[in-house]
């Protein structure tokens, strides 16, 4: 589990083919590292990812094909900046919301335009996933909780203040580029109660 605070932007260093899938080798950034184990999870522009392999400022991470079809993740450039959270620890606070890692849609930025200090970013959000997403509350934009301020069939509105941009790779990001979307963990379970229940 994350919380959707990012803790450090790292840089894709390559991605290695390897029979269908591939392994992508992250640098790690500004992520603090020191302590980091083999098989720890790893939140990579909020995708789940097992460290497979690390040094003292890198670590690898295999991708497989499903995730490669349903993220982001297999159209990265090599360079791409990459937000990173390492897993919640049960001692840690809890700034943003649960974020599970499992993206359940890609959107892509619309528009940004400047809201006094702030920015507001509208993204397209794929029609299915609407129903779950709502004014006020939270949606997990590559990685980075944020509150949803608007949201209609096909889009939603967030604003991003000036400390989220610098310390994440929105610093990056342009209109047109795609993003990976994960909803709120408790409308999913609200519809499954519901559903059970209607049933």
């Amino acid at each position: 589990m994350f919380t959707g605070l990012i803790q450090g932007v790292g840089r894709l260093e390559k991605t290695e083919n390897l029979q269908g899938d591939v392994r992508l080798h992250i640098a790690v950034g500004s992520l603090p590292f020191a302590d980091v184990v083999l098989g720890e999870s790893i939140a990579v522009n909020g995708v789940c990812l097992t460290v497979v392999a690390f040094d003292a400022a890198s670590f690898a991470a295999d991708v497989s094909t499903e995730t490669l079809a349903l993220t982001t993740l297999g159209g990265l450039a090599q360079g791409a900046a990459l937000n990173l959270e390492r897993a919640l620890l049960p001692t840690d606070r809890m700034g943003g919301h649960l974020v599970s890692g499992h993206v359940d849609g890609v959107g892509q930025v619309l528009a940004i335009w400047p809201d006094a200090r702030a920015a507001r970013w509208r993204f397209s959000l794929p029609t299915a996933l609407a129903r779950y997403v709502a004014k006020k509350g939270s949606i997990c934009v590559d990685g980075v909780s944020l509150t949803v301020n608007e949201a209609g069939e096909d889009f939603f509105e967030v604003a991003l203040i000036p400390h989220t941009v610098a310390h994440t790779a929105f610093a990056e990001k342009t209109i047109g580029d795609a993003v990976n979307l994960e909803i709120d963990l408790m409308a999913r379970y609200v519809e499954r109660l519901l559903a059970t229940q209607n049933g």
